[in-house]
């Protein structure tokens, strides 16, 4: 029994102390222990403590701490873990978080939900020329091809003249949204072209703020502050051709707030949207062996965490891909 505590709650320090060091977490991982590791744990689904280890995209961490915080209030027995992924084995976890759903095997094992969207928006070091430039002239799609991949195909005679000094910065490891990024454009993960930064997309944010040439690209729900609603000082958002037109308007150029930009992109339908990603968040649980913790607290996330995601940066799932009625399907039979 205390094997099990101390590994647990060793797991649950080092998941902490890397959200803590991104500033995802305002609890030192002492205080997150204390919260979510009162009581002494007893083995899964025995016992009066049970447990619930939940793993997938870091970018969405702080809002799944949201709704463990807020499921405890209810539910104070169960107590549930964010692990940072260590093995590809999905068996060793309850819950999974991905960023994506295309050529993903492990659905047809697992029973899921499109929980929420995040867009994917290209950034820069908001003292650059670069950002002062294109902040105002905004990026087409023939320029963003240009700056951020590697195409043998593309028409040289055809590219931009750039005069602004610039560094473009992307993510090592084939991960969420640099993929999203990538198959939007009609590219992969290998085509981006860059400095390639080892770890998750909180080390590519600051990659680009201690670059003052720093040109990347980031989940929406990591460039703004959450309290402000305005974008992370020394960030700067780089407006789209939003319409497809070829050229970036003065009613393209929406990105002072948060709210604002949820609200634009929300009243456009995902077609009516160009040069600027938009993928799902879905979670999942295995549909023969998940526990009843699992498919419970997940139950309560469909039912009760859609009036968090505008406040962590993410959209509503559209209406046909928010499956509600079949997970609790699933769930009704799950849990008799």
């Amino acid at each position: 029994m205390k094997t099990i505590h101390h590994t647990l709650t060793l797991s649950l320090i080092l998941s902490a102390s890397v959200l803590v060091a991104q500033g995802t977490l305002s609890e030192t991982p002492e205080k997150l222990i204390t919260k979510s590791a009162s009581t002494e744990p007893g083995t899964p689904g025995k016992g009066k403590q049970k447990f619930v280890v939940i793993t997938g995209v870091r970018f969405a961490y702080p809002l799944i701490q949201k709704w463990i915080d807020d499921y405890n209030k209810e539910n104070p027995e169960v107590q549930i873990i964010i692990e940072s992924r260590g093995t590809a084995d999905p068996a060793k976890y309850d819950i999974l978080v991905e960023a994506y759903d295309k050529d993903n095997e492990l659905l047809k094992s697992r029973e899921y939900v499109h929980i929420a969207r995040y867009a994917v928006l290209p950034v820069a070091n908001s003292t650059s020329e670069f950002a002062k430039t294109y902040s105002s002239k905004g990026l087409n799609k023939q320029l963003i091809n240009q700056l951020f991949f590697h195409d043998i195909y593309a028409d040289k005679d055809k590219e931009q003249e750039i005069k602004s000094p610039y560094t473009i910065y992307t993510r090592l490891q084939k991960a969420g949204a640099p993929i999203t990024f990538a198959r939007y454009f009609g590219h992969e993960h290998k085509d981006i072209v860059g400095k390639a930064i080892a770890g998750s997309d909180e080390h590519l944010l600051k990659a680009i703020l201690r670059d003052s040439t720093g040109v990347s690209y980031l989940p929406l729900t990591l460039i703004y502050d959450r309290t402000t609603h305005k974008p992370v000082q020394g960030l700067a958002v780089l407006p789209v051709d939003l319409n497809g037109n070829g050229k970036v308007n003065d009613d393209e150029k929406f990105y002072d707030e948060l709210p604002n930009v949820i609200q634009r992109l929300e009243e456009k339908s995902s077609k009516e949207i160009s040069n600027l990603p938009i993928e799902y968040i879905h979670m999942s649980v295995d549909r023969t062996n998940g526990s009843p913790e699992a498919v419970e607290f997940l139950r309560w996330v469909i039912r009760n965490g859609q009036d968090e995601l505008h406040d962590f940066g993410y959209l509503k799932p559209e209406a046909n891909r928010f499956e509600t009625e079949k997970f609790e399907q699933f769930a009704s039979k799950r849990l008799k």
